[in-house]
């Protein structure tokens, strides 16, 4: 097993600007989070955003500001969310695998549609 990484276009909703950028693929976390460089380059400003305490990796907490609305593309399904501006490398969690129906398979290291729904991406909301 290794780091699955997965290729994703963000597009800031309001100027539509959009970026190409590969993402960490991480189902242990729950956002989205972009590093401040490409939170620039899609026209955010980070001070003028709402902020967002976290828990990291290392249990340390932290302000984050959070960017949005985002529109985040992966192999042709969409979601739109915000994100969390923090680290050094774009990082996919949860929230948006689940909003586009996705799966991760770490023996593979690929991140794809889920089988059950491989057309139409499915909401679980119960």
């Amino acid at each position: 097993m290794g780091l699955t990484y997965a290729d994703l276009k963000l597009e800031n909703l309001f100027n539509k600007r959009m970026l190409q950028v590969s993402a960490l693929v991480d189902s242990g976390s729950v956002f989205l989070s972009i590093p401040e460089h490409i939170a620039t380059q899609l026209g955010f400003d980070t001070e003028e955003a709402s902020t967002r305490e976290v828990v990291l990796a290392n249990a340390r907490r932290a302000v984050a500001p959070m960017i949005g609305p985002l529109r985040v593309w992966f192999d042709g399904r969409h979601c739109d969310l915000s994100a969390l501006v923090l680290g050094d490398e774009p990082l996919l969690g949860a929230v948006p695998m689940e909003m586009m129906d996705l799966v991760l398979s770490p023996s593979t290291q690929k991140l794809s549609f889920n089988p059950a729904s491989p057309y139409i991406p499915v909401a679980l909301t119960k």
